[in-house]
């Protein structure tokens, strides 16, 4: 086939590297893509966020199927425009991308298809935000209703902290400015990507991603420092519950509201004390967990981003994983995540992907005038490691990254440690 995948970040490149890897070999392109994806897919000089530019792009190049990876062209309708001009793409429609891209109707959405999720106030002042700060008590869980790449979640027993936040978030938004208040959730969190026709749900194998920037989960929320799979601390039948009591009946309201949703429902769980809650919902693959996700499915991935596309994934086979655990380590750039340090040169990448079991997927990269490789973001490299277990898996990662050299750079070192070490438990 021939395929255009939209986007620049690592998750775009996780999707690159696994077509690439496929047989027969697709004819791949990048729009704009990143320089790691520069090796398995032509770069065209498109706007992601220019759903016309993206569709004369896909017409242009006769491709089968146009893969539009981040929300923001998602929620701007980008697939709009390309399914428009008669090209299968896998993404939502902007009104479908509504589940990720506002909070509260999200939380409508859940509410209407008895969805169990965290109990939540809507408020569009500060005043409503600290009625319900006090009605839930700490600790205070505050959300931007709006995309906020990650970051838009503040957590915390500080109240001030949290009345901060979601003013700020208020008035940067102005007479639209909304943030939603939560409940805390207890448990250990997990992502579940549900591949989704509009009809049909097709699930993916849980991961669990590191959202702090720190060791030991400190410091403020990130877009994420990694991920790992398998979750063998997980309850085995936590799959079937998602789709049955969550994606199904999240894709049949978004069918009978007229508004099919077609594309990666990302569920983010927390496994509480009082059973499986949704923490969120997303449009998209999430960023850093498809990285290690992906890097144990064994179906091509091809065939079902084109079933969704095309209504047709009730004709797949059950997807095939691998055995193998995977750690993904994100390598971020020096003051990431309040002021990343861009332009420092990095190293190593080609030494780190000669170890076994190691491959690196470039998120915020570019090349100078010198063609020299450098940073040009917060989160610069993903590290992914597979192996037989965790820990053959962390080691993997971690010795890719010993390799790879940029000035000023800081990653966690204890991506899945404690699942490694059995220490990850459901309350």
């Amino acid at each position: 086939m021939k395929i255009l995948v939209v986007g620049t970040g690592a998750r775009e490149h996780a999707i690159v590297h696994a077509l690439a890897s496929e047989e027969p070999a697709h004819e791949l392109h990048a729009a704009p893509g990143n320089p790691g994806m520069a090796a398995q897919a032509a770069l065209h000089l498109v706007d992601p966020m220019d759903g016309r530019a993206v569709a004369a792009l896909a017409r242009s190049l006769g491709v089968d199927l146009v893969v539009v990876g981040p929300e923001a062209p998602l929620v701007a309708g980008v697939a709009d425009v390309v399914h428009e001009a008669g090209i299968p793409c896998f993404g939502p429609s902007a009104e479908a991308a509504r589940l990720e891209g506002s909070k509260a109707f999200a939380k409508d959405v859940m509410a209407a298809a008895n969805v169990p999720t965290a109990m939540a106030h809507v408020c569009t002042s500060v005043e409503q935000v600290a009625d319900a700060l006090d009605a839930f008590g700490a600790p205070h869980v505050v959300k931007d209703d709006g995309l906020a790449a990650g970051k838009g979640v503040v957590v915390t027993s500080d109240r001030e902290a949290a009345l901060a936040h979601a003013r700020e978030a208020l008035e940067a938004r102005g007479s639209d400015g909304r943030v939603v208040v939560e409940e805390y959730l207890d448990g250990p969190e997990v992502s579940v990507f549900c591949v989704c026709d509009g009809v049909t749900v097709v699930p993916m194998v849980p991961a669990q991603d590191f959202k702090r920037v720190g060791d030991d989960d400190a410091g403020p929320n990130t877009g994420g420092m990694g991920a790992y799979t398998p979750l063998d601390w997980a309850p085995s039948g936590l799959v079937a519950e998602v789709v049955d009591r969550i994606a199904q009946p999240t894709v049949d309201e978004m069918a009978r509201r007229g508004t099919p949703f077609s594309g990666v429902l990302y569920v983010g769980l927390a496994l509480t004390s009082r059973g499986t809650r949704v923490v969120e919902f997303n449009a998209r693959f999430g960023d850093p967990e498809i990285q290690a996700v992906l890097a144990r499915l064994r179906t091509p991935l091809s065939g079902v981003l084109l079933a969704a596309a095309t209504g047709r994934l009730d004709g797949i086979e059950p997807l095939r994983w691998s055995d193998d655990a995977v750690v993904n380590v994100v390598v971020a750039s020096q003051g990431y995540p309040e002021s990343p340090r861009k332009g420092d040169p990095i190293t190593g990448i080609a030494a780190a992907e000669a170890l076994d079991g190691v491959h690196v997927l470039h998120a915020g990269t570019a090349v100078a005038d010198d063609g020299t490789l450098v940073s040009a973001g917060g989160r610069v490299l993903s590290v992914v490691g597979r192996g037989t277990d965790l820990a053959a898996a962390r080691a993997a990662s971690y010795a890719g990254i010993a390799e790879i050299g940029l000035d000023g750079s800081h990653h966690r070192s204890d991506i899945a440690l404690k699942a490694e070490r059995g220490e990850v438990a459901v309350p």
